[in-house]
C-alpha cells in the first residue's frame, strides 16, 4: 500500500526485548501495568521515540526512559531508538515496574 499525499509518515516498529516479552507474559501482571506498557509502545512508534516527557542517557542519546502510568507511578520503560537501521526501528529492553 503505498502512502498518501499529504499523509504523515509512519512510526517505527517498537520490539519488545525477550525481558519485556516475558514480563507482559506473566500472568500475575497487573492489567493497568500491561495497559501501559502497551500504551507506552504505541506512543514510542507514533513519535518515533521522542515521546514528550521521556529522557535521554547522557553518554548513548539513543537510549531513553520514560514514565508508565500517570506521573511514572506505575515504574519507568527503557528503549534505544535504532534509527540508522534498515529499517529504522526501536527496542523496548527493560520495564522496571514499582
Amino acid at each position: 500500500m503505498s502512502e498518501s499525499y499529504g499523509q504523515e509518515p509512519e512510526g517505527w516498529p517498537c520490539e519488545l526485548s525477550e525481558e519485556v516479552d516475558a514480563l507482559l507474559a506473566d500472568l500475575s501482571l497487573p492489567g493497568e501495568v500491561f495497559g501501559a506498557i502497551i500504551a507506552a509502545t504505541v506512543q514510542i512508534n507514533e513519535t518515533r521515540g521522542m515521546v514528550p516527557g521521556s529522557t535521554a542517557s547522557a553518554k548513548w542519546p539513543q537510549q531513553r526512559r520514560m514514565p508508565l502510568g500517570r506521573d511514572g507511578v506505575l515504574g519507568v520503560a527503557e528503549y534505544v531508538i535504532v534509527a540508522d537501521a534498515d529499517p529504522p526501528h526501536i527496542v523496548l529492553t527493560r520495564v522496571q515496574v514499582y
